[in-house]
């Protein structure tokens, strides 16, 4: 591999590195003083150029979400989600914690390109510190005119705004985040219309992820060109990957998404090879939603577009879990079913009852009371049984459905393994008593 220059992550240990003079004498808020020199369009047009993919799960590019907004509009509102709820992402809070000043430049950028007048950190609830740092560094910024009214003598206007979230994976979407946002319980909504159009409080609104937005001041001081010098057409710029699990080096780390799976586990820049020699028997490169790999499939790169070609729903929060070989695939199953019966908001039909009969076959299933039959279902019902991906409000039962499928189809001989032919009456007995 290729030496690599940190870029997101490249205050990450220097003294004082929260504290706004700190943050200037690396280049901080350079590159807002140049946004605020153009116009708003020039603004959106280098970020197009620049193909700033959201780095938030869905890929979708930043300055293309920007364009929808209706030319003429009275309020523009931008919310940032810092839910960050995907199982095990962490990066949006390492760069909150460790260099909040970038952020709070990509948001006055962003609202600057947008024209919003508002913006809204949607934060977290269980980032408590995380939520400390960056309201101390807001007060920073808001002090030294970076927020506010006619910031820098630019004529333009921008408050901003901390909210905590309750900890509902749902609120990661962008319309439950809406929801919430507004004092409501977090459901996400039908769309159309989408938030461009009918938003926070019925206007106009933009939803960003943090990394996204923290890329914002870099494209702006270096250009277009820069960013889409740095790894694979259609997965240009920095990205940061979390790695946990069975490796020697859990952690966040920055590359270009030319990397593969395997590079993140076994390098030593990164997660450093495998715990107490084990070996790999699965990854989750992606968080959980998006699906699994087998040991054989960790050539796999870390980009936007790789992943389907090996099954998976994408590239997601690019937070991988390594799973040891001695790890029994049905705990893996059930835990995974768990996490999504328990957070499906139980909006839609087919995503509340099917999460809930998925995990209740799951967990049959790790408690050795399976049938040869609950395989069949467990692959029947993300497939044929209601929860086929796109029918539902939100991409909750679709990140259940790749997660489930992917762990049935690739690893179905292991849990056949552990089936038999078990009578309904027996499993029905022992379930009670079980509970």
């Amino acid at each position: 591999m290729n030496e690599y220059e940190p870029i997101l992550l490249r205050n990450v240990g220097k003294p004082n590195v929260r504290q706004l003079d700190a943050y200037r004498a690396t280049g901080g808020y350079e590159g807002a003083v140049r946004a605020l020199a153009h116009t708003p369009d020039e603004v959106i047009d280098v970020v197009k150029r620049a193909n700033l993919r959201g780095r938030g799960g869905a890929g979708f590019p930043a300055g293309v979400k920007w364009s929808f907004l209706p030319k003429e509009r009275d309020i523009t509102y931008l919310c940032v989600n810092a839910d960050e709820s995907e199982p095990p992402t962490f990066s949006n809070r390492v760069l909150m914690e460790e260099d909040p000043h970038q952020l709070l430049e990509g948001i006055l950028i962003a609202g600057y390109a947008t024209q919003a007048t508002v913006a809204y950190l949607y934060m977290r609830a269980e980032f408590a510190e995380q939520f400390h740092i960056m309201q101390k560094a807001l007060d920073e910024a808001y002090h030294a005119g970076y927020f506010g009214k006619n910031i820098l003598n630019s004529g333009y206007d921008l408050e901003c705004y901390i909210h905590r979230g309750a900890g509902a994976y749902v609120c990661g979407e962008e319309t439950g985040l809406i929801e919430s946002l507004e004092g409501k319980r977090g459901w996400p909504r039908i769309k159309p219309p989408f938030p461009a159009i009918q938003g926070a409080f019925g206007k106009p609104t933009v939803v960003n992820n943090v990394e996204t937005l923290a890329n914002l001041p870099h494209i702006i001081q270096r250009g277009a060109d820069w960013f889409m010098g740095i790894g694979p057409e259609g997965s240009s710029g920095p990205k940061l990957f979390c790695i946990s699990g069975a490796v020697n080096k859990p952690g966040c780390y920055e590359w270009s998404m030319d990397i593969t799976v395997r590079d993140l586990i076994e390098d030593d820049r990164f997660g450093g090879g495998m715990r107490d020699g084990l070996k790999v028997k699965a990854v989750m490169p992606g968080g959980i939603s998006m699906g699994i790999l087998t040991a054989d499939e960790l050539d796999m790169k870390m980009d936007f577009s790789d992943p389907a070609n090996y099954g998976l729903l994408g590239l997601g929060t690019s937070s991988a879990i390594v799973i040891d070989e001695h790890t029994d695939i049905r705990k893996v199953l059930r835990n995974v079913a768990r996490f999504y019966a328990h957070e499906s908001c139980g909006q839609c039909t087919q995503c509340r009852e099917g999460t809930s009969w998925m995990y209740k076959i799951a967990n049959r299933v790790e408690r050795g009371l399976g049938r040869a039959e609950d395989i069949e279902l467990l692959g029947q019902i993300p497939s044929k049984m209601g929860m086929m991906p796109g029918l539902s409000i939100c991409g909750l039962s679709d990140g259940a459905t790749f997660a489930i499928r992917t762990i049935v189809e690739k690893f179905r001989s292991e849990l056949e393994g552990y089936v038999g032919s078990v009578d309904d009456e027996v499993v029905r007995i022992a379930l009670e008593i079980a509970n």
